[in-house]
């Protein structure tokens, strides 16, 4: 009885602390949904380091100020928007991509993970805005 109990009680503070929508996870004040479709032919010269797990793609193109691919393990592949997620949008936002870390040119030291979108140095509640990616044969859709 008192294990049925235990767990009935667990279940309901586990539902309780669940929020119905991500809102305030993924409402991002600084950084606006937009919407594109970006094709990545990995038969082309230009995207096939993109078939080798480990690899990256940067395009400035897309998204706000550009947007990074990264080939996980050849099945999996992860996209997040180049802005700094924790500050206003301006010149120096852009974020530049090293291996797999995409450091903000601003003065507040920002660093972020492109596998998975997390903030490794300098400060912020935001992680990377990511994009979805879907593979279709040899082909990469990334899109918002």
């Amino acid at each position: 009885m008192f294990k049925k109990i235990t767990l009935s009680l667990l279940f309901v503070a586990f539902l309780s602390s669940c929020t119905p929508d991500d809102n305030e996870r993924t409402n991002n004040p600084y950084l606006t949904n937009i919407s594109f479709i970006l094709n990545l032919n990995l038969n082309l010269p230009e995207y096939n380091s993109l078939n080798f797990p480990g690899n990256s793609y940067v395009t400035y193109n897309y998204g706000i100020n550009g947007v990074v691919v990264y080939n996980v393990n050849s099945s999996q592949y992860t996209a997040f928007e180049l802005s700094d997620p924790n500050h206003a949008l301006s010149a120096c936002s852009t974020l530049s991509v090293s291996g797999i870390i995409a450091t903000c040119n601003c003065n507040d030291g920002n660093s972020y993970n492109i596998l998975t979108g997390e903030i490794t140095e300098g400060s912020g509640q935001y992680s990377l805005k990511p994009y979805r990616v879907r593979k279709s044969g040899n082909v990469l859709e990334v899109y918002n």
